[in-house]
């Protein structure tokens, strides 16, 4: 089957290669996202391989599904980006990679956390530059803190197991709680406002949905306690950037820590070193002392990039031979 690859960086060709190198597969790769304007790139492909920031809009399912794609594989976990209802009635099959690594993700949310908290990303510089006063670089115990976990899926099951290590209480809000999770003592389920009021720490590990949109927002950020954290490393558009610019300015929200952001599509993954970055929201977030964000690489680990391949390829070939799509995504 002859597959085109958008949004392609280095890695992605490496791992890729590497576990479609015993399939039927030809993979071609283009640098450009997929979008409307990408689209015709597409022409003689069977299917396409995108990630979180292509545009597969409905425009863009039309043009591709009139090229003759019949799939369209995502190598990711989230699916917000793509328009399920045009897929199905261009009757062109959507599948993902459910599960690559939770342990990177989770992990990655507990290295924010301790960055903002003791400050190690500052002490580093200031060492460079000969500096080794402690002055405003302190962090205070995260054991005895109350945390509280927005989504407890696989990835958020993992955090809550590695905070509950740190000695720290675990309240949690899911749309489906896992009673088990419970009654072992992981965690406790609590309403939204219980956990925001609560917790010392706040970390978002849900999909987006329109459920889920903007969850922290301009109310539900001021029921946050007084110089509490927020972490997220599931969507960008879970938070109103705007809304928790106010929280940081009156001093209400303590840190901030972002993998992810709701207008990244056009910033992440790519060196804009030189070039003039217009998002002002972005531009205003980085100046704060307490603000933490980083390009999306929650995922990158060398495990999660050898899983997002191997199943990515394994959908393709599954479709190719006319079997059950384990990894469909459907309405």
């Amino acid at each position: 089957m002859k597959v085109a690859v958008f949004g392609t960086q280095s890695y992605d060709k490496e791992f890729l290669e590497k576990e479609s190198k015993d399939s039927s597969h030809k993979l071609v790769y283009f640098d450009s996202p997929l979008s409307i304007m990408t689209a015709p790139l597409a022409k003689g492909f069977d299917a396409v391989c995108v990630f979180v920031n292509d545009d597969v809009n409905g425009e863009a399912i039309r043009a591709i599904a009139e090229l003759g794609v019949k799939i369209i594989a995502l190598r990711c976990a989230g699916y917000n980006n793509v328009d399920l209802d045009e897929a199905k009635r261009q009757n062109i099959k959507v599948v993902r990679v459910p599960a690559y690594s939770p342990h990177a993700v989770a992990e990655y949310t507990v290295a924010l956390i301790l960055t903002l908290n003791r400050k190690t990303h500052k002490a580093y510089n200031r060492v460079r530059e000969g500096n080794f006063s402690l002055e405003r670089l302190t962090g205070f115990d995260l054991y005895g803190k109350t945390v509280g976990v927005v989504g407890t899926g696989k990835i958020g099951q993992i955090f809550a197991g590695l905070m509950k290590g740190f000695g720290c209480r675990i309240l949690a809000l899911d749309a489906y709680p896992n009673k088990k999770l419970e009654k072992e003592g992981l965690l406790k389920y609590a309403t939204l406002s219980d956990l925001l009021e609560q917790s010392d720490i706040v970390s978002l590990h849900c999909p987006l949905t329109p459920e889920t949109k903007h969850i922290i927002d301009d109310q539900t950020v001021w029921r946050m306690k007084q110089g509490a954290m927020l972490i997220n490393t599931s969507r960008g558009g879970l938070i109103d950037t705007e809304a928790v610019i106010r929280a940081l300015m009156k001093g209400h929200l303590g840190y901030l820590g972002m993998d992810v952001y709701e207008q990244e599509e056009e910033l992440f993954f790519k060196d804009l070193s030189e070039t003039l970055i217009s998002d002002e929201k972005l531009m205003q977030l980085v100046t704060f002392p307490n603000v933490l964000v980083t390009g999306h690489q929650a995922f990158f680990t060398d495990t999660a990039l050898t899983q997002i391949a191997k199943v990515t390829i394994d959908n393709l070939t599954a479709f190719e031979k006319g079997e059950v799509l384990e990894n469909e995504v459907t309405l």
